[in-house]
This record gives C-alpha cells, sequence and structure tokens, in this order.
C-alpha cells in the first residue's frame, strides 16, 4: 500500500505542477498583449501631443523653409496654449507681449504664410486680448508692410 500512496501523490503533484505552468504561461502572455498594447497607445500619444513651447512654436515662424501646413499648425498651437497674455501694466504693454509682437511681425513675413491664416490668428489673438488690439493691428501693419512687393 506503501507504494500505491506514493505513486497517487506523485501523481496529484505532477497534475498540479501542470495545471500551476499552464496558469503560469497563461498569465504572462496575457500580460506581454496588455504591455505591447499599452506601449503602442503611449507611443502613439507621444506623437500625437505636439512640443507646445511657445519658443519652439516661435522658431517654426521663423524658420523660412517652414511650410503652409506647419505654420498653420504652430500659429494654432500659439492661441490654443499662449493666447492670453499677460496684462498691460498701466499704459505699457507687459514684456512677455515682446514674443507675441516678434511672431506677429515674423508671421506676416514669412514666404509661405497665406491670408487667411494671418486673418484667422488676427482675429483669435485679438479676440482673447482686446486690450492689446492696437499692438496687435501695429505688428501686422508693420509686418505687411515691411514685405517685399
Amino acid at each position: 500500500m506503501d507504494i500505491i500512496l506514493l505513486i497517487k501523490s506523485i501523481m496529484g503533484l505532477v497534475v498540479i505542477l501542470g495545471l500551476l505552468l499552464f496558469f503560469l504561461f497563461f498569465s504572462f502572455t496575457k500580460k506581454k498583449k496588455k504591455d505591447a498594447k499599452e506601449k503602442k497607445a503611449v507611443k502613439t500619444l507621444n506623437k500625437k501631443r505636439p512640443n507646445t513651447d511657445l519658443n519652439h512654436l516661435h522658431s517654426i515662424v521663423k524658420n523660412k523653409a517652414s511650410t503652409t501646413k506647419e505654420l498653420k499648425e504652430a500659429l494654432e498651437l500659439v492661441i490654443k496654449y499662449h493666447g492670453i497674455i499677460h496684462p498691460k501694466l498701466g499704459t505699457r504693454t507687459h514684456p512677455d507681449f515682446n514674443i507675441y509682437d516678434n511672431i506677429l511681425f515674423r508671421m506676416c513675413r514669412h514666404p509661405n504664410i497665406d491670408k487667411d491664416t494671418i486673418l484667422n490668428f488676427d482675429k483669435n489673438l485679438s479676440k482673447l486680448n482686446p486690450n492689446y488690439k492696437e499692438n496687435i493691428n501695429d505688428a501686422i501693419t508693420k509686418g505687411l508692410n515691411s514685405r517685399r512687393v
């Protein structure tokens, strides 16, 4: 009887070991699939999330090789993430307005810009900052007047 009990115990342990190995491999493949899906999701989020730093967007506008599409996207991001300018300091503009002034000037002088993009940016920026409307119009006028005809 000792040998029969010993054989039955070994068989039971082998079955339990087999089940444990099955669950081990099944759970690892499931985790790998989840990890792969999460990595793909993170990669797509990283690809879709553009650089919204104001200096980076300004460099796109300054670059003469930027395409019309790149300019339009950069200016939309400026409005979306940096559209509100700090309030005026009495009658003077806030020092941070200088970068917006430079963006407006460079945008108007850019060879690949179209009128719709200029008008859209002007309208949206003036709408978000009514106190700076004159300054925005002055910067656009200076930029358009400085273009070669």
